[in-house]
């Protein structure tokens, strides 16, 4: 392999948010032999990590790789060889914007959030796109999939999709990320990837507002099924491929985060369905529930585009109009008669 490709273990990589996932994606590539710098925004954190080597916030329990430091200089990860991208997307723009300056024109540019900006209804490439230069857009690429960083950080068997427009920097990115157990498969369908990793959490806490109600299966497949048609339908308006919501970034992470017991959307979705307050649920949570403010960007994108979503419009008006989960259930199911397909 070349050093133009910038795959060798000499390569230095810098990863910008230090959650449970962001902490989990640096472990696994400093456990594959990377130099990786871990950035938080909060100085304790980074004290805490640098003394013991565990994220005892975000992901207690797991022993960090010898291979990562940690750092809330971003100085100090802007301006490596491949910048990874952790950050909730709703603070996305704020933080890229202060690292910009640093970052080489040569980088490879990974994003692993998911959500769409409350502000401009825009993915996270497009918000990307605003920020960065544009010798970099075609060197960006983002990952995807079905994964809670708990048993990624355990080495438990999972599979993700890098997608990207630039062939070769989706590869490069599929080389860098894969190990053993972390398999990595490549798309080009950029908007797809993002629109399915941002809007299964929106149905995820659908999910779990059924859960919380105290129905069964039989309600839970009709859910996921037919949240899955809106993500598609909502997807397919804004450009991306049908087929990419039947993969790992549509169906396969719907599934995990309408069922897992470790989805903080669907943990969201149960505690509204059991007439808790949205506020007195978020006071709680350590953790961001991208679901909560993505409900918000895809009503409105949905309004926009002129696509129907019931169940994403039902969902907003939960959290955002107050409506009773049980009378969402009976408008729901007394909706006019359609054919599956319409």
């Amino acid at each position: 392999m070349s050093d133009n490709n910038q795959i060798g273990k000499k390569m230095k990589i810098g990863v910008i948010g230090a959650g449970s996932w962001g902490t989990s994606l640096a472990n696994l590539l400093a456990k594959k032999g990377y130099s990786v710098v871990l950035w938080a925004y909060e100085e304790d954190l980074v004290e805490q990590m640098s003394q013991t080597h565990e994220n005892e916030c975000y992901l207690p329990g797991i022993q960090l790789s010898d291979n990562l430091t940690f750092s809330a200089k971003i100085s100090d990860v802007s301006g490596l060889d491949l910048l990874l991208l952790v950050s909730p997307s709703q603070v996305m723009r704020l933080v890229v914007k202060q690292a910009v300056a640093g970052i080489r024109s040569d980088a490879i540019i990974v994003s692993a959030s998911k959500g769409i900006e409350n502000e401009t209804l825009l993915p996270m490439s497009d918000v990307l796109k605003e920020i960065l230069p544009v010798e970099l857009h075609d060197r960006m690429a983002f990952i995807s999939g079905p994964t809670f960083a708990r048993e990624v950080a355990l080495e438990q068997p999972s599979a993700v999709v890098a997608a990207a427009e630039n062939n070769e920097i989706c590869n490069q990115v599929q080389e860098i990320f894969n190990t053993e157990y972390f398999r990595v498969y490549t798309n080009n369908d950029v908007i797809g990837t993002e629109l399915g990793g941002a809007l299964k959490n929106v149905i995820a806490l659908a999910a779990g507002v059924c859960d919380g109600l105290g129905y069964g299966c039989n309600t839970r497949a009709a859910l996921i099924t037919r949240g899955l048609a809106e993500m598609k339908k909502l997807g397919m308006a804004m450009g991306a491929k049908a087929e990419t919501f039947s993969g790992l970034a549509g169906m396969g992470d719907l599934l995990l985060t309408c069922t897992g017991d470790l989805s903080r959307n669907r943990t969201v979705g149960i505690a509204l369905g059991k007439g808790r307050s949205l506020d007195d649920i978020l006071a709680e949570m350590s953790m961001v529930a991208e679901g909560v403010k993505t409900t918000l960007s895809t009503y409105q994108l949905a309004l926009k585009l002129n696509v129907e979503v019931p169940i994403i419009s039902e969902m907003h008006a939960i959290l955002y109009e107050d409506k009773d989960p049980r009378q969402v259930v009976v408008e729901l199911m007394q909706r006019e008669l359609k054919s599956e397909y319409i």
